[in-house]
């Protein structure tokens, strides 16, 4: 098998040092000693690095263009994946990034537009979360014959000619969540109601399968219900919520596979059900800590949405530099998250959180909320 190319990450590991220091020493820019050249040199050397037209076309630019296509979202999520991009944007390579923040409000609201507002701006790159990936595909079709990579987080875009897709492994999180219901209501016999955004969207309706077949296979005294669709509408997710508790009598659990979970945990507690329902969600954030305290939510599936940031925009990134012509499918492992462990997780995140960095990469924000609302 064909050996793969010498990376800048490759030589940085075997110098123990960061990718900016070996770019900044192999494309003669200040700030780097006259002892840290000659080291970068000699390993780019011993491990065979050939710099190629990818890395020479990005050295003579002044600045790299990022178009960031998100959710503005009700939660944190959103907020985190787009940290975790400016975050690798800031410690790696070149040294003027510029992350064009195109953020619609809704589901299957603005998303187009902001694509097609990337593409004629001709940026260098789009990370983007493909909500219709059916109406994306097409225009991610056309960025790719512009030459422009585009890489999907959260959920994926198939058959679009897209660089890679960055999720959780939905798979993995539906499974988790059925098999935790089943030991958490034991013989007990009953239906579960799944809420997702959309099932046109791959990740939900990855989860929901993932979680019926296991329900189905280890737990047959269970069953899920068809899947409420809430569309990222809060008053949605409530009133479907409130019309099913009342209308099901023999629901025992919810399983929420998006970032909305306080209006069902409202919808449960108005219809007086909140104690007898075991509840799972999904993802982290302020609002939810309590209701895992109390013990309102049994468990959460997090997400890691910004390691999903963070790793989407160094694959962009790395294809943009070093000119890798594979498509990358990276499926991260999901963090299960319960009381017993809700405080360690909590601290580490704290202790972990990065500190602010001397130089940021140059931002232009683009709100598109109220243009596309």
């Amino acid at each position: 098998m064909r050996k793969p190319p010498t990376t800048l990450r490759d030589i940085a590991q075997a110098l123990g040092t960061s990718i900016g220091s070996v770019h900044r020493a192999l494309h003669d820019n200040p700030g780097v000693s006259p002892a840290t050249k000659a080291r970068v040199v000699q390993m780019a050397k011993t491990l065979g690095y050939r710099p190629n037209l990818a890395a020479r076309y990005l050295s003579s630019r002044k600045t790299l263009r990022i178009s960031v296509n998100t959710l503005q979202g009700t939660t944190s999520f959103w907020d985190e994946v787009r940290a975790g991009i400016r975050e690798e944007a800031a410690s790696i390579l070149l040294e003027n990034v510029e992350l064009e923040f195109r953020t619609f409000p809704r589901l299957g609201e603005g998303d187009e537009e902001a694509f097609a507002a990337a593409i004629q701006e001709k940026v260098d790159g789009i990370i983007t979360f493909p909500s219709r990936p059916e109406v994306l595909r097409p225009l991610i079709h056309r960025a790719s014959r512009s030459k422009i990579p585009v890489v999907c987080v959260a959920t994926d875009a198939p058959s679009s000619g897209r660089l890679g897709i960055v999720s959780i492994d939905t798979l993995a999180s539906g499974s988790i969540a059925a098999d935790l219901m089943g030991r958490f209501l034991g013989p007990r016999g009953g239906s579960i109601a799944v809420t997702v955004f959309d099932m046109a969207i791959t990740e939900h309706a990855e989860k929901y399968a993932a979680f019926e077949n296991t329900l189905r296979t280890f737990y047959p005294q269970l069953r899920a219900l068809k899947p409420i669709e809430d569309h990222d509408v809060e008053t949605e997710a409530y009133r479907k919520c409130r019309d099913l508790f009342e209308s099901c009598a023999d629901l025992c659990g919810v399983y929420v596979t998006t970032e909305a979970s306080i209006p069902v945990l409202n919808a449960a507690r108005d219809a007086k059900l909140l104690d007898r329902l075991t509840i799972i969600t999904t993802d982290l954030f302020p609002d939810l800590v309590p209701q895992i305290r109390s013990g309102a939510v049994a468990a959460t599936i997090y997400q890691r949405p910004r390691a999903q940031g963070q790793i989407a925009f160094r694959m962009l990134h790395e294809f943009l530099a070093e000119g890798a012509n594979q498509s990358h499918q990276v499926a991260l492992a999901p963090h299960l998250l319960m009381r017993g462990n809700l405080d360690f997780f909590l601290q580490r995140q704290t202790r972990e959180s990065p500190k602010e960095k001397a130089q940021q990469p140059r931002e232009v924000t683009r709100e598109l909320t109220e243009d596309f609302a």
